[in-house]
């Protein structure tokens, strides 16, 4: 058995403005998909790394990423789907580790300790405390509620779990005509419970082009220590 990590990688640019993946951008020499990857060939607990892409990218992506660990998946119309397309490719395996190609600057430390959580309970998502205020509002944007802050966190990526039990909460979701965009959730409805891991704030996902500029920094600053 082994433990396998789905990088997705099939989203567009839309909200970065550009025509071609925003995983394909590059800052500091490499672009976001190569170092969301590399982070998790870095791990000696993961055996092998699927990367969603879409049709047109397919060529691109596996010129840049040549690993014989890593192999490539075309990604569906969600990210539900893009993640059912990888699993549907995996016979066994004792974890499946999921993450989004768009956060490159995870840590090392941060994959490994939500991995010991999801062997212990397993369930872990990384994430971390919310800074700020949330306040729920109704369908007239007032305020109707405001959650105890210290209970709240952000949820990131890696998420993982034990693969079966993620299987088994895909295929109720996809029998209910259920499509969630985090996977938490999807382990949430079917009944799992998953535990959250503490992480670090710069494990950014690039959505805007100021994001690029940020991760650049984020990057800089920890070569500089």
């Amino acid at each position: 058995m082994s433990n396998v990590a789905i990088v997705l990688g099939a989203g567009s640019g839309t909200r970065m403005k550009i025509e071609k993946s925003k995983l394909l951008l590059e800052f500091l020499g490499k672009t976001v998909i190569e170092r969301s990857v590399e982070a998790f060939l870095n791990i000696s607990d993961v055996d092998e790394v699927i990367v969603t892409v879409r049709e047109q990218d397919l060529e691109t992506f596996s010129e840049l990423i040549t690993d014989e660990r890593v192999t490539f998946v075309i990604g569906g119309d969600t990210r539900q789907q893009s993640v059912k397309n990888a699993v549907d490719t995996i016979d066994s395996a004792d974890l499946i580790i999921i993450h989004d190609g768009a956060r490159p600057l995870v840590r090392e430390q941060d994959i490994e300790n939500t991995i010991i959580a999801a062997k212990t309970f397993g369930a872990a998502a990384v994430g971390v405390p919310v800074k700020d205020t949330i306040k729920v509002v109704d369908g007239d944007s007032v305020i109707v509620d405001t959650p105890d802050r210290s209970t709240l966190f952000a949820v990131q990526t890696p998420q993982i779990f034990g693969f079966n039990a993620y299987k088994a909460a895909l295929q109720k979701a996809l029998d209910d005509g259920k499509d969630f965009t985090d996977d938490c959730r999807l382990i949430e409805y079917a009944g799992g419970k998953v535990r959250m891991v503490e992480g670090d704030y710069s494990n950014i996902k690039i959505t805007t082009p100021d994001d690029i500029a940020v991760a650049e920094n984020i990057l800089l600053n920890r070569i500089r220590r």
